[in-house]
């Protein structure tokens, strides 16, 4: 049984998110706040997390950032009044997986609910049988998700590294940045594609000679980006 946390302030979503999840058959908390939503995630290690953007005292911007600082990959779907794309763009950059606009279709959420969890489950079981992967002298172990160059542990963020591996699937091949978004975030959409740009960056910086110029991952005019040994 999936176990979902829901931190939002408003006490009638909240009741109705968790109940209509529950005759979904998933396992759900609810914290009414930031504060206390940080807290159990910290515990519960939940399979998803459903979070409210605006919220007194620590808003979902700051629980989302400090998760992802903290090292937590838990996919986190937001819900939020607010549609701008700035919003948007924000939450994705953060680490989001995945943004809803208040009022939604609760068919909706729910299809995204079981599309989040879906993915992470998909990735995990192609991981698991990949292996070793390696392109000039990076080491990029599957199993155990450790990234490696010249003997030496590379540490990657959650994104980065599903970024990574993005790139390795389809090696020698020009990847759009759309189709990086939908492989690395599941996001399909173009609104937060010059995330892809900033976190390639941090990848050559990390696994790169010289970041400014790049012997394995290339930028493909108009294209997008290409990984080659």
């Amino acid at each position: 049984m999936h176990h979902i946390l829901i931190i939002e302030d408003n006490p009638d979503l909240a009741f109705g998110l968790r109940n209509n999840l529950e005759i979904e058959g998933y396992r759900i908390e609810v914290a009414e706040d930031g504060n206390r939503g940080l807290a159990r995630a910290r515990v519960l290690d939940p399979d998803l997390i459903i979070l409210d953007l605006m919220m007194p005292g620590m808003d979902g911007y700051r629980v989302l950032r400090t998760l992802r600082e903290e090292g937590n990959d838990t996919p986190v779907l937001i819900l939020s009044a607010r549609g701008e794309e700035a919003d948007k763009v924000l939450g994705f950059r953060l680490g989001a997986d995945d943004f809803v606009t208040k009022p939604f279709s609760l068919m909706e959420l729910l299809a995204r609910v079981q599309a989040l969890l879906r993915r992470a489950g998909l990735v995990q079981d192609r991981e698991a049988t990949e292996g070793t992967l390696r392109f000039g002298d990076v080491t990029v172990d599957t199993h155990a998700q450790r990234v490696t160059r010249r003997g030496r542990d590379v540490p990657l963020t959650h994104r980065e590294y599903r970024l990574l591996l993005a790139l390795l699937e389809r090696r020698g091949t020009v990847v759009s940045r759309s189709d990086l978004l939908k492989a690395a975030w599941g996001y399909r959409g173009a609104v937060a594609s010059r995330t892809i740009d900033s976190h390639v960056a941090e990848l050559r910086k990390k696994l790169e000679d010289d970041p400014a110029d790049p012997r394995h991952i290339l930028t493909i005019r108009k294209g997008g980006y290409r990984l080659q040994d």
